[in-house]
């Protein structure tokens, strides 16, 4: 860090991240506006509040005069911005602060050019964005959604993951029931229209609160805690390893009406990819910096897969092909996702008390075979260090006949004439001559 950073730094000191966004939100300020008003986008406002990266120099003394006593002033919020309410802000959050917010002013951006929401403001809310932290309207990548109604936000009560301190009086039981009660069924019907299989959209959604239980300190200061558990739920329903449980190879019968019907077989005939992609920004309706993050992929590889997956049921499905603009086409796709999810009968699920159970048993389980497996491995270990040699021997090769070997050269053995000559040689005496004595001269 250069000297002028740090005398920047020293200058305008900033809260931690958390104290960052309370501040940000206590003025009612959402992140478009000090986006717009630092400069910067909206993408590195929520990287400064979740402390991923750290303002430095001018954006940082601007900053700092904003979340501490400053609002941006009128001429740095677009026109477009000021013509119509924002959504507020329905993260899970304090029911009596969440009543007493004003609304805030937003940004529409379109693809081509600034349109206002073809769908009333207050229009129910379908089990397909029933999920978020609110009901969304459809938009265009990049585009912030219209504000549903109040009767049509679905926020999720209060968790110790959304309020912190304010959440002081909830058990880390009762804010996980909550958060299933208030949406389960919703991602039962979304992954269902992702694989066409109840049962695995049960057993996707059932084993994704399961694991959030098992993780809820992780879940618990998750900025959304609906969007892990609906990660967890789809990654866990598009496995390819589905297709070799017998239980799960085939799709259940599909709805009755024909338009249902096409809408369904139009999706499941889509990449994975593309079809997650779809079901996420036109069914859920996330933002595509929001659905790139979730689906693991970049902004633009996440634009294609949309343009793609629409063109592809389009196809299939000429009225949705009729829309003039993109906004157009992505409000009516909104709105046959969401029909289609209503016309699956809802399967009971099992209340939220079994879920965290059934985790923790698992999870008591697993404990105590990896201590069971550990103990074992020790005990092994042991026993071979007390019975095993201390040193190598050279193990003995046991005897065995060889054949083929050629005769011994030298002398043969002795024929009995041999034997005979020699034993008539031994018996009789040496007549040789006499024994030379040298003499001396």
């Amino acid at each position: 860090m250069t000297q002028g950073s740090t005398d920047t730094a020293s200058a305008h000191p900033l809260p931690s991240p958390k104290e960052r966004r309370r501040l940000r939100e206590a003025k009612s300020l959402s992140e478009e506006q000090v986006a717009t008003a630092v400069g910067v986008t909206r993408a590195t406002v929520r990287s400064w509040e979740t402390g991923r990266t750290t303002p430095r120099g001018r954006k940082r003394a601007a900053y700092a005069r904003l979340i501490h006593g400053g609002r941006p002033s009128p001429q740095a919020t677009p026109p477009g911005a000021r013509t119509k309410p924002a959504a507020p802000n329905t993260r899970p959050k304090a029911a009596v602060k969440r009543a007493a917010r004003p609304a805030t002013p937003t940004t529409v951006a379109r693809l081509s050019k600034p349109v206002t929401s073809t769908k009333p403001p207050s229009r129910p809310p379908t089990p397909v964005e029933a999920t978020g932290s609110t009901a969304m309207a459809p938009t265009e990548p990049g585009t912030t959604p219209d504000p549903p109604d109040a009767s049509a936000t679905h926020a999720v009560p209060e968790t110790p993951a959304a309020a912190g301190a304010e959440t002081a009086g909830l058990s880390p039981a009762e804010a996980f029931d909550a958060l299933y009660e208030h949406s389960a069924a919703a991602l039962f019907r979304q992954t269902f229209l992702l694989t066409g299989r109840r049962n695995l959209s049960r057993e996707s959604v059932a084993r994704a609160f399961a694991l959030a239980w098992e993780r809820w300190p992780e879940v618990a200061v998750d900025r959304e805690p609906v969007g892990w558990v609906r990660a967890a739920a789809y990654e866990y329903a598009m496995s390819p390893w589905h297709r070799l449980r017998r239980a799960h190879r085939r799709l259940d019968p599909p709805p009755a009406e024909p338009g249902p019907r096409a809408l369904l077989d139009a999706l499941l005939e889509l990449p994975p990819s593309y079809r997650r992609t779809l079901l996420l920004y036109d069914g859920v309706g996330l933002d595509l910096p929001e659905t790139a993050a979730e689906t693991e992929a970049s902004t633009p590889a996440a634009a294609g897969r949309l343009m793609n997956a629409r063109a592809a049921v389009a196809e299939r499905l000429p009225e949705l092909a009729e829309p003039s603009s993109p906004t157009e086409q992505s409000a009516l796709l909104h709105e046959r996702l969401g029909a289609l999810a209503l016309a699956q009968p809802a399967d009971p699920l099992p209340p939220p008390v079994v879920i965290r159970t059934d985790s923790e048993r698992k999870a008591q389980l697993w404990t105590r075979a990896a201590i069971s497996f550990t103990v074992l491995i020790i005990g092994l270990t042991l026993l071979t260090l007390a019975t095993g040699p201390t040193r190598y021997e050279t193990p003995e090769s046991p005897a065995q006949r060889v054949g083929g070997v050629p005769p011994r050269g030298g002398a043969q053995k002795l024929t009995p004439q041999d034997l005979k000559l020699q034993k008539e040689l031994h018996g009789e005496l040496v007549q040789g001559p006499a024994r030379l004595i040298p003499e001396a001269g």
